[in-house]
Formats: structure tokens, C-alpha cells, sequence
């Protein structure tokens, strides 16, 4: 069984060449994602989380297994955890013999080969134990593979053999050099004389003259030992290591030699995939983490019901954002959001604090958790992958001496609007806030007006409230050109302006805002009274 084009992540070949490739990719950036909050809970050390991004049905199918197993065992995490450094050190071993140009170091590559005999002993342990219990494609074809390789009887005999080399070069404690001395008695060569099974001690020549033994005493020193390194320029410690190098290598060279081709002929062709699997391996255990940390908090997590791109579908039910879910204490308010002929873009207003922003993130995040192949938090979800997630989110100050902040925005929803197709995403938050709400109405309802034609799904967070009655004008405009319908939603308020963080399909209320505001810092014609009369 060839493991050469394995994948945790991807089922066939086919499949894996068409994601290299650039073929079956969103266009989904870590801009993106750090403005949704995606990477505060889920950091890549050795890759960014946007390579991993799919738009095939199948591959996120695929790893939904793959998730399942990790979740349903945990000595699959505790694997890979611990097979991660053993592979990070196979790495940097390769990385210096690279930079040292020194392709004959047979010790390194003898302690390559104990890492990647390492790295298969703990695969074998982990998988034998997770196997009856593991269902997927991936972590099946895996663990066979594996226990075949390790269970094999060759393997045993070559284990047993490499450990009796292995045994023979590590028994090694001290080596004699022999120096050569100029003229002036300056050091001018090195080599090394023998290579020894015991350790040298200090001592000094007095005592040994004192005793009269020198027959059986040649592991003690005349002088004090010195540390290694002490005092000496990097070309004197680097011409000592050289010598013993050099030395270890001629000894050993013919066994070294001979089995590193046996042991390359077997063991590195069945396992060198592992080092190409080193980011999924990453990936899969950082996920993992991630799921079971909503689990433990209590909130829901489902397999969505994964629809054709073409189909433009996004139904959830109780979602929620895993970001907020993971940093607060108090319950969750879930809500539901769909997509669909009744609306494919909402205008979004309510009072501040009320949950706009928080939505508007989670719809993000269930699409990127999706098409990472990852559950998606909900109850219920039904998802087509997207092309690509566009985000237009309150900024800083970067690219406005020359344009200005509303330049600035405009030229941002621009560069949106160039790009989308009518399987984006599109998620606007407060888009426009820099400038005036005449005009800041004025310029959403060209910018909904275009997103309609284009056909995406976009969730358009806003203050304007004035804009709802924007929109039986934008439908006029658009529904002869094919236009899809826009509507509204509303982040819900109760009595005394308390946030219930529920979003609702109404009409917005923009003075119910206001007095809310108004409230809230005593601005009421009421409160402002009082505070006259109080003066007086």
C-alpha cells in the first residue's frame, strides 16, 4: 500500500493536485479572517490557516471523518502531538546538513533514521489503539498502513539490527587527538588517534608521579579538563569538530554506509510522507482543539448539510460566534440566519452593543469553518461553499492622507464590488460610518444596488437606519436586471434599552434607537429639564 500521495485532508489525489494547483481555492485571506476573529481561536505556528481553505463538497466531506475520529479519540491528538517535534527535528536535521553542504555526514543520518523509526513507534501506538474505533477513510487506510510497515517482520529485524549499530556509535565517550605544532609550538593540524569506550578524568602529573602508575591510568589527564569551547575562537572549535567528525565517519563508514542504504530502500520510502503531512497534522490537532473547547463550553456543534456552490445556500440554525462563545462567561444568544429568494442581502440596524457586529462575524466564521471541513456551530446548517469571503470592517487611519477616511472606504468597496461573483460572501460592517448619513445612505444604496445585480449573499451591518426605506427604491431599480431581493433585520431591544442580542426579519425603528440613546446619557427634553430646574 503506496502512502507517497496520502492525505489526512484530501481523499484522492485527484483531489490534492487540484488544491496545489490553485484550482478548488477561495479566495478567503488572513486579512480576512483575523477581522472575523477566526485566528484568535485557531493559530497555525507552521502555515497560515488560508492554505487549507476548500470549495469542494467532497474534500470538506473528507474531513469531516477525519474530525469526527479526532474528536471521538483522543489518543489520536496525543499522537500527533507527540509525533509533531519528532518530525520538526527530522527537518531541522536536513536543514543543516543542507546549509553545511556535507551530504556524507553518516551520523546524522543515522540519527535521521532513529527519529523516523521514532515517529513510526509512535504512530503504531497510537493507531493500534484508536483503531477499532476510527471510522473515516483517512485515519483507516492510515492505521493499516502503518501497523502493516511496523508489524512487518523485516522491520523488526531491521529495528533490532539498527539498534545494535546505533549501540556501537553511542557507546562512544572520548576521543584521542593527535596535534601537530609549528615552529613557534602553535597548533597547525588535528586529528584524531583513536576513539575510545571510556570517559578521560582530570588530574595532574604530580599525582600521577606520586603513584607510579601510568600503565593502567591513560583515561586521566595530566591537567584539568577544560569545557569544550572555552577560550576558543569559532575556527578553533569548528577544527576540532571537524577532526572528530571526520574521524567517526571513516570508523564507521562501511556499516553506516551499507545500512543506510538498506534502511533508505524500506524504511525512509514508507514513511518520508510523514514529513509532507507535518502542516495537516498541525492543522487537525489545532481544530480539534477548537471543537472540543466549544464542546466543553456546552454550545452546539453540527455536520452541515453541504449543498452545490451553485445552489447559493446558507440556512443555520441557532448559530452562534465561537469567538465571542469561547472569551465570555454568560449564555449564549443564538440566532438563526438564511439566505434564500426572500432575501440574499439584509441591511442590519439596531442599537449599538446590541449584536450586529457579533452576527455578522459568526455568519463568517460557520462559512470559513465549513469550508476548512471543520462542524460548523449551530444546531443546524445548511451551507454552499463560496468563492470568496469579502469583509469591509472599521478600519484605522492607514491610506487616508491622500484619499481621506470616506476615500478610503469607497475605494475599499471598489476593490470588493471588482472582485465579487454571485457565490461571494460579502460581509459589511458599519461601511461608511466616516461621513455624513446623507451621503453615507446615499453611496450604500449604490453599493446594495450592485451587490443585488451580482446576485451574492451579503449582510450589511449599519447605523443607517434611514436606509430600510432605501430598499422598495433599490428592488425598482434592479428586479428588470435579474436584481436579488434585499430585506431587512433588526438586532432586538427590550424594555429600559436592555439588549436581548436576538436578530429579527422586521422593519428598523430608528427613533426607538435614539430615545434608547438618548436615555441612556440623560438627554431627554425630561432629564435635561430636571437638571435646569435643579440648578435654580
Amino acid at each position: 500500500m503506496n502512502l507517497e500521495n496520502f492525505s489526512l485532508l484530501y481523499p484522492d489525489d485527484a483531489s490534492r493536485q487540484a488544491h496545489y494547483s490553485g484550482r478548488c481555492v477561495p479566495d478567503i485571506s488572513m486579512f480576512v479572517l483575523d477581522e472575523l476573529g477566526l485566528t484568535q481561536i485557531f493559530d497555525l505556528k507552521n502555515g497560515d490557516l488560508s492554505d487549507f481553505f476548500t470549495t469542494e463538497p467532497e474534500v470538506i466531506r473528507y474531513r469531516l471523518d477525519t474530525f469526527t475520529d479526532m474528536l471521538n479519540n483522543d489518543v489520536l491528538g496525543r499522537m500527533f502531538l507527540k509525533l509533531i517535534p519528532v518530525l520538526t527535528d527530522v527537518m531541522e536535521l536536513r536543514r543543516l546538513q543542507a546549509d553545511s553542504g556535507n551530504t556524507e555526514d553518516y551520523l546524522s543520518s543515522l540519527t535521521e533514521i532513529e527519529l523516523y523509526i521514532s515517529g513510526i513507534e509512535v504512530l503504531h501506538e497510537g493507531l493500534s489503539a484508536a483503531r477499532q474505533n476510527v471510522k473515516g477513510a483517512a485515519f483507516t487506510t492510515l492505521a493499516d498502513r502503518v501497523m502493516e510497515l511496523a508489524e512487518s517482520d523485516y522491520y523488526r529485524e531491521l529495528n533490532r539490527k539498527l539498534a545494535e549499530l546505533t549501540g556501537r556509535v553511542r557507546e562512544i565517550k572520548s576521543v584521542t587527538i593527535g596535534v601537530n605544532l609549528d615552529a613557534q609550538l602553535r597548533p597547525s593540524e588535528a586529528g584524531v588517534l583513536s576513539i575510545n569506550p571510556e570517559p578521560f578524568r582530570s588530574g595532574d602529573v604530580l599525582e600521577k608521579i606520586l603513584r607510579l602508575n601510568f600503565k593502567d591510568d591513560e583515561y586521566t589527564c595530566i591537567a584539568n579538563l577544560v569545557p569544550f569551547g572555552k577560550k576558543q575562537s569559532e575556527n578553533q572549535k569548528m577544527a576540532l569538530s571537524l577532526a572528530f567528525n571526520s574521524a567517526i565517519n571513516e570508523v564507521y563508514k562501511s556499516s553506516l554506509r551499507s545500512w543506510k542504504r538498506i534502511v533508505q530502500s524500506y524504511v525512509l520510502e514508507n514513511t518520508d510522507f510523514l514529513l509532507n503531512l507535518l502542516p495537516e497534522f498541525e492543522f487537525l490537532v489545532r481544530g480539534t482543539e477548537v471543537l472540543k473547547a466549544l464542546k466543553n463550553r456546552g454550545c452546539s456543534l453540527c455536520r452541515p448539510d453541504i449543498r452545490p456552490m451553485e445552489e447559493r445556500a446558507f440556512a443555520a440554525t441557532a448559530l452562534y460566534n465561537p469567538d465571542v462563545a469561547l472569551r465570555i462567561d454568560d449564555d449564549i444568544v443564538p440566532n438563526d440566519v438564511i439566505f434564500d429568494e426572500k432575501a440574499m442581502i439584509y441591511v442590519l440596524t439596531g442599537p449599538n452593543r446590541g449584536g450586529k457586529s457579533v452576527i455578522t462575524c459568526a455568519i463568517g466564521m460557520a462559512q470559513a469553518m465549513l469550508q476548512l471541513g471543520m462542524f460548523v456551530p449551530a444546531e443546524k446548517a445548511v451551507i454552499s461553499p463560496v468563492d470568496a469571503i469579502y469583509t469591509h470592517f472599521p478600519t484605522g487611519a492607514e491610506d487616508t492622507i491622500d484619499k481621506g477616511r470616506l476615500g478610503e472606504e469607497c475605494a475599499r468597496l471598489g476593490e470588493i464590488l471588482d472582485s465579487i461573483t454571485a457565490h461571494s460572501l460579502v460581509l459589511l460592517d458599519e461601511s461608511l460610518s466616516s461621513t455624513g448619513s446623507y451621503e453615507a445612505s446615499y453611496i450604500a444604496a449604490e453599493v446594495l444596488a450592485g451587490l443585488s445585480l451580482v446576485g451574492c449573499r451579503c449582510l450589511f451591518s449599519t447605523h443607517l437606519h434611514e436606509l430600510a426605506a432605501e430598499l422598495d427604491n433599490i428592488a425598482e431599480r434592479t428586479a428588470s436586471r435579474g436584481g436579488v431581493a434585499i430585506d431587512t433585520l433588526v438586532a432586538g431591544i427590550e424594555e429600559e434599552g436592555k439588549r436581548s442580542f436576538k436578530i429579527y426579519r422586521a422593519k428598523p425603528d430608528g427613533k426607538s434607537y435614539a430615545r434608547d440613546i438618548a436615555n441612556r446619557y440623560g438627554l431627554t427634553y425630561e432629564n435635561i429639564v430636571r437638571k435646569i430646574d435643579a440648578k435654580k
